[in-house]
């Protein structure tokens, strides 16, 4: 698969899964994204050192990683070998879930169907496991809300970010035409997957609530994922947003 054919298919699971996403015209739809960020687990063809090795040949390469321990997350940079979007790849550590959630989302996982675990496109094939019952995923929820989103989404496209000056408005307007649209904001540098460095001026968007059908036939409406708008304090057109994107604090050197 080639590294357009890839991106792709991550962008038509997005807008498949978030239509109300899709369907904005706020700007060319044309515009690509500064980053997509991605969620995933570290169990087996799912984990990022196994993707990782995919990536490489489509022509992304490690750029940098962070060590989240708050979030039970490990976070992997990968820049493409052009001007295309960045990846950030989230890595939910299973080993910082207790006992029971662990246990329960590691069961699911295994029952995932072999063909459904090779190939380059575990990123945007879907769930590849059963979906769960409305009471497990409400007991991933309280112990880990990405633990509960992997559980009924699978590892793929969680947010797409862009960056304010490639769109060409600054933040404030375009803030103002996504709440005219419905879609306010989360508070502060948060995107309900890591926390964004304060060298950029950052907001998120979740998506419109979408009806989710459980194991059991329950039927409730959740948000699984949005977009998120970005912009530097101070114009600087020597490093890319991606770059500056998560806090240096967080950063580590990998053994």
């Amino acid at each position: 698969m080639q590294r357009e054919e890839f991106v792709q298919q991550l962008w038509l699971d997005y807008i498949h899964t978030h239509p109300d996403l899709g369907g904005l015209r706020l700007w060319p739809l044309s515009t690509s994204a500064e980053y997509l960020t991605l969620v995933t687990l570290n169990h087996g063809p799912f984990a990022a050192s196994e993707l990782n090795a995919s990536l490489a040949h489509m022509g992304y390469r490690s750029v940098g990683h962070y060590a989240m321990a708050d979030k039970g997350l490990l976070v992997h940079l990968l820049a493409p070998n052009d001007n295309s979007s960045w990846l950030v790849l989230a890595e939910l550590q299973l080993g910082t879930l207790s006992k029971a959630p662990r246990e329960a989302l590691t069961q699911l996982v295994l029952q995932s169907h072999p063909a459904d675990c090779q190939g380059q496109n575990l990123l945007s094939r879907g769930r590849p496991w059963p979906m769960p019952s409305w009471a497990l995923y409400q007991q991933l929820q309280q112990a880990h809300p990405l633990a509960a989103w992997l559980a009924i989404m699978g590892p793929r496209l969680h947010h797409a970010g862009f960056d304010c000056s490639t769109i060409g408005e600054p933040l404030d307007t375009l803030h103002s035409q996504l709440e005219a649209c419905g879609m306010p904001s989360f508070e502060g540098q948060q995107n309900g997957v890591f926390s964004v460095s304060s060298l950029l001026e950052h907001r998120f968007y979740p998506a419109m609530p979408q009806k989710t059908v459980f194991s059991s036939g329950d039927e409730h409406r959740l948000c699984l994922g949005g977009l998120a708008l970005v912009q530097k304090h101070v114009g600087d057109d020597h490093e890319r947003i991606a770059e500056i994107l998560l806090p240096f604090h967080t950063r580590c050197e990998m053994a």
